[in-house]
């Protein structure tokens, strides 16, 4: 018995560790979008056009890999179609919907930072459907990565605050906790079909939005410039379908698997300051003083909710 107890241990440490690696990479992945959208922005694209755009190449390069790994198990899609739908309408395009529809009205530091509150949803929800209530030192973790999250994205010089944008900010808030709780769900759907189904359901309803109106999709093939290079224009849209779509949904799914939704939606927090770290990489944008010192707060945020997180038997 001892044995078996270690041999658990060994396999949740694991475990662990590949939810961690995959949180990074999807942290890294998803941070990596607004450099590379800022550039096409600049020649003309509307914000809706490029997620439209980003999802759909996502959706094409899971399709093949996802019907892999469906191996011929076709009852999975009916068996959860209601999840599939509900996660590419709430998680993947109400999600950016209603995210860009915040940023038309306020400053985009404090969409962001509502945005990213989702870890308050996520430990309330899990509090509140599974009695999980967070410990001592998650919650003061949690305290600890908000504040830097509010320095990184230096918040408290943000202009007015517009009250119906507040609500869409909300709204976006509420999507991307919906992302890591039914990511980290008790489905039997391959992580990769997950990713897929979400991102093909996703591309169908912003489509929809465009032609209804409701979101504006203009698009320009201008080059566009990173760092004084011009590259043509479908290089980045190229790598915002692959690695902001692809990669990053697929890495968030097994990372909240392997980590629980709580502490995957912490982790989560570092796509924030990998964003600087393109911004400066990639357009020039050196971080300040304030925002390496917010870096450092969320970094001993998420330290603090993982201590505070209870460990396994």
């Amino acid at each position: 018995m001892a044995t078996l107890t270690h041999d658990r241990s060994i396999a949740a440490s694991r475990g662990t560790r590949a939810g961690f690696a995959f949180a990074v990479l999807a942290a890294a992945s998803f941070g990596m979008s607004g450099t590379l959208a800022s550039g096409l922005m600049d020649t003309g694209w509307s914000p809706a056009a490029l997620v439209l755009c980003r999802i759909t190449v996502g959706a094409l390069v899971l399709l093949g890999p996802a019907v892999v790994a469906l191996r011929g198990r076709w009852y999975l899609l009916r068996a959860n179609a209601g999840l599939l739908v509900s996660y590419g309408v709430v998680a993947v395009a109400g999600c950016q919907l209603a995210y860009f529809s915040a940023v038309d009205r306020l400053p985009v530091a404090v969409a962001l930072l509502v945005e990213y509150a989702a870890p308050v949803v996520v430990v309330g929800w899990l509090w509140a459907r599974h009695r999980q209530r967070p410990s001592a030192l998650t919650t003061i973790g949690a305290a600890v990565a908000l504040l830097g999250l509010m320095l990184v994205l230096d918040v408290f010089s943000a202009g007015s605050v517009d009250g119906l944008g507040v609500l869409w900010a909300l709204g976006a808030m509420v999507g991307c906790a919906y992302f890591f709780v039914v990511s980290a769900g008790d489905n039997d759907l391959p992580p990769i079909v997950l990713a897929a189904g979400g991102l093909v359901v996703g591309a169908v309803v912003l489509a929809a939005a465009g032609l209804l109106g409701l979101v504006n999709l203009s698009a320009s093939t201008a080059d566009a410039t990173y760092r004084s290079t011009a590259v043509p224009w479908w290089l980045p849209v190229l790598a915002l379908g692959v690695v902001t779509a692809a990669v990053a949904y697929v890495a968030g799914i097994l990372a909240a698997r392997g980590l629980g939704a709580r502490m995957a939606s912490f982790t989560a927090l570092l796509e924030v300051l990998f964003a600087v770290v393109f911004a400066w990489l990639l357009l020039g944008q050196l971080p300040r003083e304030v925002q390496l010192l917010g870096g450092v707060l969320v970094l001993a945020g998420v330290v603090l909710v993982k201590l505070g997180e209870p460990r396994s038997a």
